[in-house]
């Protein structure tokens, strides 16, 4: 008999949404009971998932970008339902993270295969979290990166809306970060990014020796560079530590790691969290480790490559 599961699919902005569903359903279909529902303005794929699991799914399996994932997660955590996700957004920064591949027959496949594993969440202001938190400088990129500049150039939109923030400069702000073990309070600072997983090209959140997605901690990174030439210095050794998880040693490059964690700014700061902005400083994360069971590929751990 086959499982139910529930596909949560947000539509896209262009015209390409018929075909792929009717290939996401060829692949899955023969596997699955498989139920579709559609995302809107009006019902979210967070609503669309807690339905999912009160009707009593066997999987849930979410079709979107990085927004679209994170909200149906967090549905499903601490239920052991497991999740799968098949990338359609422009950064797809978590399934980079976990190695699920960007094409729709091979990402289905990774499902099809059955090959799961416990990875962490977190909550931010009460909201769930999968990838991270930016503030200041990553939010301000997400700003200019409009959805027309996102249609026309996929993810490089916020390449170069990053290249452009860079070279406008940042007005710094001061921050203060509480952990359950200690405080750091700085000034000047043009970036704070909270991480639970990140693909080395989320380049502002590898301060730290690595981030992992199962380790039950948050990865904090603090930059405050006070020149263009020492962003750009700081920006190739954060962009370095992604690719070989080596800690950057830098005097503007603070990082810690924390499973709690407060941050206030003066003057509040936007907020991005998981690839949406969602309001402005202070801010509140908690990691809630190994507690969403995700399929993943089976030839290898969680990757970052």
């Amino acid at each position: 008999m086959s499982r139910s599961a529930y596909l949560i699919f947000k539509p896209a902005s262009d015209q390409r949404d018929e075909q792929e569903l009717l290939e996401i359903r060829a692949m899955l279909e023969p596997e699955f009971n498989l139920n579709v529902y559609f995302t809107t303005p009006e019902v979210s794929a967070n609503q669309l998932a807690h339905q999912a699991v009160e009707n009593g799914a066997e999987v849930i399996i979410a079709s979107g970008g990085d927004g679209t994932v994170s909200a149906a997660a967090e549905a499903l955590i601490n239920t052991d339902i497991p999740f799968g996700v098949i990338p359609r957004g422009t950064a797809n920064a978590f399934a980079a993270y976990l190695g699920i591949p960007s094409t729709l027959k091979a990402a289905c496949q990774v499902i099809l295969a059955g090959n799961t594993r416990l990875v962490d969440t977190a909550l931010c202001n009460n909201r769930p979290m999968v990838l991270l938190a930016g503030i200041g400088f990553e939010a301000k990129t997400i700003e200019q990166a409009d959805s027309e500049a996102k249609n026309r150039f996929g993810a490089l939109a916020y390449i170069l809306a990053g290249v452009k923030q860079f070279w406008q400069g940042m007005k710094p702000f001061e921050t203060r970060v509480e952990t359950e073990s200690q405080t750091v309070a700085i000034q000047q600072v043009t970036a704070v990014t909270v991480a639970n997983s990140a693909p080395p090209t989320s380049v502002l959140a590898h301060g730290t020796t690595g981030v992992y997605a199962d380790d039950g901690l948050l990865d904090i990174t603090i930059t405050s560079p006070q020149s263009r030439l020492e962003g750009a210095i700081a920006l190739y050794h954060l962009l370095k530590s992604g690719f070989n998880d080596s800690a950057v040693e830098l005097d503007n490059v603070n990082h810690l790691r924390a499973r709690h964690i407060k941050i206030n700014t003066a003057p509040p700061q936007p907020v991005v969290l998981d690839g949406n902005l969602m309001g402005t400083t202070p801010i509140e994360i908690e990691c809630i480790p190994n507690s969403l069971n995700i399929f993943v590929p089976s030839v290898a751990t969680i990757s970052k490559d």
